[in-house]
């Protein structure tokens, strides 16, 4: 069978797998087959990683965002949702949460802006986190943005940078977009990105409405071709207030088979891309919240972002219907995480950077050409 052979190509030679490869192994042929897919993927991820998942306290700094983007709960018209900019310290104070609580690491995210006060208040921050008492890895995820500002941010102490794509499909891409959002444009920032020394990543959203199973597997390729070294991505979920949840609303078990077909996206990804990191995403929990996140780690997945703001700000950071753990403090959320890795044999890289191999890897082959 054709899966099967392709499998164990994939455990062998992952750098000869075509789109056509990618996409049988996305689409296995019964739920025995499907299992295996997890389970060589996560061997995989064992055998790169360990028995370990590297944590990133997330912090959802803002919500004011200059896009106006079709699926997106923050998105510039949406005229019901509070906006907000933490202070200075409280943002600092999550970041402090983030060391203290041992993540190693400190995601910044917020809404697309490129103006003068934003990038300032970026650099601002970025330099009073390395005045902390930890040494945090800190990723950035806050739009596309000039070389000049990349190249600020790194000097400032970020080293990592998440820009989703959200499909590698130029049509998929322009049909959940505005007709301001270039595509072309999305990966001339990635490009941008490596230039400035940055660990690159980026992502998409399983299962939008009019994409396939060969879209898919560009959006593979795609992470393969651009060279990146951390991948962000979930199943869609429509949120109330944007124009394509109101389009196509969650019916029957639309969501779960949404869920299934991220986890299949997570393990083949591992298996073309072994040396990257995955996150297992907050989407995935936000469908199954007892063990979606979980689910993502047996997967192959080795990344999960805990929240570290403060609670009172996540109701009005929601990207998404049904987002998780929006009234669970920080320390229960760290209890929860730790307790639950553990049901599955797994531990936090507790004060780990937890950077991925690929970027590494990445560096020292561009120094050889």
């Amino acid at each position: 069978m054709d899966f099967y052979r392709i499998l164990a190509k994939a455990r062998s030679n992952p750098g000869e797998l075509d789109a056509g490869d990618i996409a049988v192994l996305l689409d296995p042929p019964d739920a025995a087959a499907q299992q295996e897919l997890f389970q060589a993927a996560y061997r995989k991820k064992v055998e790169l990683c360990g028995k370990r998942v590297h944590l990133r306290g997330l912090i959802e700094f803002s919500n004011i965002c200059t896009r106006n983007c079709l699926y997106c709960g923050i998105r510039r018209d949406n005229d019901r949702v509070s906006r907000y900019t933490m202070s200075m310290d409280e943002i600092i104070r999550s970041a402090a949460a983030a060391g203290e609580f041992g993540y190693g690491s400190a995601v910044l995210q917020s809404g697309e802006r490129n103006d003068r006060q934003f990038v300032d208040l970026v650099e601002e921050i970025l330099l009073k986190i390395r005045e902390l008492p930890y040494d945090l890895g800190i990723t950035l995820s806050c739009g596309e943005q000039s070389l000049e500002t990349y190249i600020r941010w790194r000097k400032a102490g970020a080293r990592r940078y998440l820009l989703r794509i959200e499909s590698a499909s130029e049509k998929i891409f322009r049909a959940i977009h505005p007709a301001d959002a270039s595509f072309t444009g999305r990966k001339d920032a990635l490009q941008r990105l490596k230039d400035a020394g940055f660990q690159t990543g980026s992502g998409v959203m399983i299962g939008l409405p009019g994409q396939s199973i060969a879209d898919l597997a560009q959006d593979i390729l795609f992470f393969r071709e651009t060279d990146l070294d951390m991948i962000g991505m979930g199943p869609y979920l429509p949120q109330d207030e944007t124009p394509l949840g109101k389009m196509f609303p969650d019916q029957g078990n639309a969501a779960e088979k949404r869920l299934e077909l991220a986890l299949r996206m997570i393990a083949v990804t591992r298996l073309v891309l072994p040396d990257v990191n995955i996150a297992a995403t907050t989407a995935l929990q936000a469908i199954s919240p007892a063990d979606g996140r979980e689910r993502g780690i047996l997967a192959g997945a080795n990344v999960i972002m805990p929240n570290v703001g403060d609670v009172s700000r996540r109701k009005d950071y929601q990207l998404y219907n049904g987002k998780p753990a929006l009234d669970e403090n920080n320390s229960l959320i760290r209890e929860k995480l730790i307790a639950s890795l553990a049901a599955i044999g797994e531990q936090p890289g507790f004060n780990e950077a937890g950077d991925p191999q690929h970027f590494f890897n990445r560096i020292k082959k561009n120094e050889r050409i």
